[in-house]
């Protein structure tokens, strides 16, 4: 148990390394294929409302999520392979007793593993949990697990503001990224263990398994299933995250002011326009809200924008910045680390970001979640404690690590 508890750790930190070290010359390339996308359509088309549309609302909008393809691809081939040749049976089987610890069976530990891919299927997943209590525990835990939809957020804020410096043989990026997977499967299990305490007091279940034996990866089954993969991706990005970076483009694009000051550059009269348009004065409203975590109005744009899904912040972010344009570079990540607010201080400081990680590390940001829980449960009453009880945490989280990081 102690050498595989331990095997299993260093397994997992293998893989978020290599989500870093291995994906970062794709993801330069398809950023500078979508940078020279953009910069072409302005030169054939020129500069009207058109073809903003189609650079900055949907070429830099969808761009920006699809560039994270290439590392989720490398994080679902290591888990493909490890579940096709029976080592994820052996770490449920390992997890069973912290599962039990927890009140949940170490049945609960299959959804778990499975809602790192997505929530939804998770979920789905505790049909199999004979214990009510059990099934419902599992269910608000299953949430946390850090699913491919977070991933791209983690990926654009810890390449930007953490440095790619080594600690021991190790990256500080794949720490990090690995501690954020670690922070969701804590809070996961303490959310279980309070649930099972108070609200869902019962009985404990016995728990049984099959062990596969160790075998050799089926290399057309492991392609077959990272296509599926990669299709899924691709069709959220093809639908769900071309729709909201229109329909924020749109937002951020109209209505055109006239009242510009003379004499200023092109980047700041795209910051005026930017906060007089209709995005920008409902980052006003919401402003408030967030201001003791440092959002500005357009973080707390992006961040209202991506309740429904929360990888849509990418797009968000960038349609917002490539619209408001501060930087020379084309980069999203440059952007971001280059954007000032009215006093000339920097947006994003790394307690900011700290505290933006913790916040969609917790906080459920998916409508399709919310719907399936409604469905296993046959009730509203646990989607609505859910998405109150994670967004709360998010929120206090958030809240905690500015301010600690800026006393």
């Amino acid at each position: 148990p102690v050498p595989g508890t331990i095997g299993l750790f260093v397994v997992m930190a293998v893989v978020f390394q290599a989500v870093f070290a291995w994906a970062t010359p794709l993801m330069d390339a398809i950023d500078g294929g979508t940078a020279a996308l953009s910069a072409a359509v302005f030169e054939s088309m020129g500069n009207n409302a058109f073809s903003s549309l189609v650079a900055d609302g949907v070429i830099a909008g969808v761009g920006s999520v699809v560039i994270f393809l290439p590392q989720i691809l490398i994080l679902f081939v290591f888990i493909i392979l490890l579940e096709d040749s029976g080592y994820l049976a052996r770490a449920a089987y390992l997890m069973d007793r912290a599962m039990r610890s927890v009140g949940l069976s170490g049945q609960s530990i299959i959804p778990m593993i499975s809602s790192f891919a997505c929530a939804v299927p998770g979920i789905m997943a505790t049909r199999v949990i004979p214990s009510r209590r059990d099934r419902i525990a599992t269910i608000l835990a299953a949430p946390f697990m850090t699913c491919s939809a977070r991933l791209p957020v983690y990926a654009l804020l810890i390449a930007a503001f953490v440095p790619a410096s080594s600690v021991g043989f190790l990256n500080l990026q794949g720490l990090v990224l690995f501690g954020l997977y670690m922070f969701g499967i804590v809070m996961g299990v303490i959310t279980a263990l309070i649930i099972r305490k108070t609200a869902l007091r019962g009985p404990k279940q016995s728990f049984a398994l099959m062990l596969p034996e160790f075998r050799r990866p089926n290399l057309q089954t492991v392609g077959i299933q990272l296509l599926g993969r990669a299709k899924v991706f691709l069709r959220r990005a093809g639908t769900v995250i071309f729709a909201v970076a229109v329909v924020i483009w749109a937002l951020a694009y109209f209505p055109r002011t006239d009242e510009i000051p003379a004499g200023i550059d092109e980047n700041a009269a795209a910051a005026v326009q930017m906060e007089q348009s209709w995005l920008g004065r409902a980052g006003k409203i919401v402003e408030p809200v967030f201001e003791p975590l440092c959002w500005d109005w357009r973080v707390s744009s992006a961040v209202i924008a991506s309740f429904p899904a929360r990888e849509v912040v990418i797009a968000v972010l960038g349609t917002v910045y490539a619209v408001g344009d501060e930087a020379d570079e084309g980069t999203l990540s440059t952007r971001l680390k280059s954007a000032k607010r009215p006093d000339g201080s920097p947006v994003f400081t790394l307690p900011m970001v700290i505290g933006l990680l913790i916040f969609y590390a917790c906080c459920l940001q998916c409508a399709a979640t919310i719907a399936i829980i409604r469905r296993e449960t046959n009730t509203w009453r646990w989607p609505i404690f859910a998405w109150t009880y994670m967004t709360v945490i998010g929120y206090v989280g958030a809240l905690l690590a500015f301010q600690l990081g800026s006393g």
